[in-house]
């Protein structure tokens, strides 16, 4: 099997840089635990499909060998800045962007300096890539619904398989996707509504039961009432690579960010 372990993590910066937060703080160790489970899983590469990197036209792929700057985050801007480092595993985003055509999806490679790397990712590789990895990068496509999206984690499966790679798949997103407007203390941060939480657990309760197609088969009504970020389709694209197989789900940390809801969740295989 060439995906050796996955997990969904949230893509919001607050646990990297206000981490001194209680809440937030909890989330950051978590994305920790995540992380020393993912080396010990010992992959080649590590896949990254981040919500946030928005694409409109063809599925983006990150080309260029190795990618780093600073990065300012759109939302949280007023907390500093976020420094990244990232080498990417071009061989096997080529091999990807070339199989493509096989399941009817455009693909194109990203290969120039100064690229944006969107909030996702960085914060994915900063907490889960300590053994510096390289990384495969691809995008969120907005006028992919979610059975393409699985077809593109089916395929980045299969693309590894061919190149006998072992790796670790990571799908970047949140939760529920409302969050408070106005100005909160940020220990007394919490779930910004009773349904968005009970809808989050739901959720994360069929995740964790290990039946991936009955998890798959709530995602309509959860986008109803939790609106997760782009439709949850980070779930949906690490269903896909696992080829919905997987024995059981372990969810390290549940909370908030800033109202909306984040989960670090390990896949056990």
């Amino acid at each position: 099997m060439s995906v050796v372990s996955a997990f969904l993590v949230p893509g919001s910066p607050l646990p990297r840089i206000q981490n001194s937060n209680p809440p937030w703080n909890a989330m950051a160790r978590a994305l920790s635990a995540a992380g020393a489970a993912l080396v010990s899983a010992s992959p080649d590469s590590i896949v990254v499909y981040s919500t946030q990197w928005i694409a409109v036209l063809d599925q983006l792929w990150q080309t260029k060998n190795r990618v780093a700057g600073r990065h300012v985050d759109e939302n949280w801007h007023e907390f500093g800045a976020l420094e990244y480092d990232i080498l990417v595993d071009a061989d096997l985003a080529n091999a990807c962007i070339e199989a493509s055509s096989s399941i009817n999806v455009k693909s194109r490679a990203v290969n120039y300096d100064a690229f944006p790397i969107d909030t996702g990712t960085i914060i994915a590789n900063s907490f889960l890539n300590e053994p510096r990895k390289p990384v495969v990068v691809t995008s969120n496509n907005v006028y992919h619904d979610m059975s393409v999206t699985e077809a593109i984690g089916e395929l980045v499966a299969k693309s590894a398989r061919e190149q006998s790679k072992k790796v670790a798949v990571v799908g970047v997103g949140g939760l529920s996707g409302a969050f408070f407007r106005q100005e909160i203390k940020p220990e007394e941060d919490r779930i910004f509504s009773e349904a968005d939480d009970s809808a989050n657990r739901e959720m994360l309760d069929l995740i964790c039961s290990g039946n991936c197609e009955k998890a798959m088969a709530f995602v309509p009504e959860y986008n109803e009432r939790a609106k997760p970020d782009m439709g949850f389709k980070h779930f949906g694209f690490l269903s896909g690579a696992l080829g919905y197989k997987y024995s059981k789900a372990e969810v390290h940390h549940y909370g908030p960010l800033y109202g909306s809801g984040g989960a670090v969740i390990e896949f056990q295989l």
